[in-house]
């Protein structure tokens, strides 16, 4: 059945969490697909102040997905270190540090670690040869050492993975996106997009690809990749006269910055294989219709995993699904010393025109 199995793998893989500021909840499935290649990130207390979300759809294996899982977030928290508090330019700088980061021994190593069981096993008898240095994966990484071995001069992967994450530190909300997963905000029950689904046919990214060298055919870079943003995808950044921003496909994420306001209730950040099957206001829609029976936003999230995963192989339905909802919490005070120019201030920072335009609404173009 090519990529798909006979019957779809429907356990999950769930997880609930909270801090004084917000809860959230999370689930994937492998679904119809032969191998789970998404992964996720989910730390309600990154440090003291600052609360971390991510989704991770690779393809093409899944060890750049489970790398980004892995590493990304303790680089959002180094560079923040080094930039006098500038959370949005540390996690830009983050995204494109994954790619520096997977190149070379150490990197290949890595990468085979968290890949598929084949390449495992070679890396762990090279392993054996070339043991790599000592050190705690958990630990904020001060910095990337080198190491030597037969894969020193490995350019980095041929897969990929989307990005889009979250970053909430105090009333301010950092949304970074790379690659067509996606971050919904509930406002009043309205859904916004806080992310570009990026794909090959918006005029912004045709242009990078064109300037680059690179060719659309089907909606595809290159007749290939689907999408036009990814961390990863090495062979696709081999312009030596181009930064990485410009490259055929380019990890730069766009970012979008929210001053949280009374109004916000949710977020929603989730692989295409929920877009795919539902618009941004149908899974708002949907988690507040759950939220009047559900206690635990994983149970939430479950129950989105079963409404979109299709009965039948083949076309919607039937990819991947990651899913994490973050419900905000309504400190008592905020809401007792509120005045209504106060709410009028930060219901204007966060209107639809920032937001690109209108509320989402029906079905969303490129999902």
């Amino acid at each position: 059945m090519g990529v798909y199995l006979s019957t779809p793998k429907t356990d999950k893989l769930s997880a609930d969490g909270e801090n004084s500021r917000l809860r959230f909840g999370l689930s994937s499935m492998q679904g119809w697909r032969t191998t789970m290649e998404d992964a996720h990130a989910a730390l309600p207390d990154l440090d003291d102040c600052t609360s971390f979300f991510g989704v991770y759809d690779g393809h093409g294996g899944k060890g750049v997905s489970k790398f980004c899982a892995r590493h990304l977030h303790k680089q959002v928290l180094r560079n923040d270190a080094n930039s006098s508090g500038d959370l949005a330019a540390s996690v830009h700088k983050a995204f494109l540090r994954m790619d520096e980061m997977m190149k070379g021994q150490r990197g290949w190593r890595e990468l085979t670690e968290l890949g598929d069981k084949g390449n495992k096993i070679s890396g762990m008898l090279e392993g054996i040869i070339w043991p790599p240095k000592g050190g705690d994966s958990d630990k904020i990484e001060e910095d990337w050492d080198t190491e030597e071995g037969p894969n020193s001069s490995f350019p980095g992967p041929t897969s990929g993975s989307t990005a889009c994450v979250a970053v909430i530190r105090n009333d301010q909300l950092i949304v970074a996106n790379a690659g067509d997963s996606r971050c919904v905000i509930s406002r009043k029950g309205q859904a916004y997009n806080l992310s570009t689904d990026h794909k090959p046919n918006l005029e912004e990214e045709k242009e990078r690809i064109l300037g680059a060298g690179g060719f659309i055919v089907a909606g595809r870079v290159n007749a290939s990749l689907n999408l036009s943003r990814a961390i990863g995808d090495m062979e696709l950044k081999q312009n030596e006269l181009l930064p990485a921003e410009r490259q055929i496909v380019t990890a730069e994420p766009e970012l979008k910055t929210v001053q949280l306001s009374e109004d916000d209730e949710f977020i929603v950040l989730a692989c295409d294989g929920i877009w795919d099957c539902m618009s941004s206001q149908e899974v708002v829609d949907f988690v507040h219709k759950q939220l009047k029976t559900e206690d635990k936003l994983s149970s939430v999230c479950e129950k989105l995993l079963n409404r979109c995963v299709a009965p039948t192989s083949g076309g919607e339905g039937c990819d991947n699904m990651t899913v994490i909802v973050v419900q905000f919490k309504k400190p008592a005070s905020a809401v007792a010393t509120s005045s209504t120019e106060q709410s009028a201030a930060t219901a204007e920072e966060m209107r639809p025109n920032e937001l690109d335009g209108p509320p989402c609404c029906g079905a969303l173009t490129g999902g």
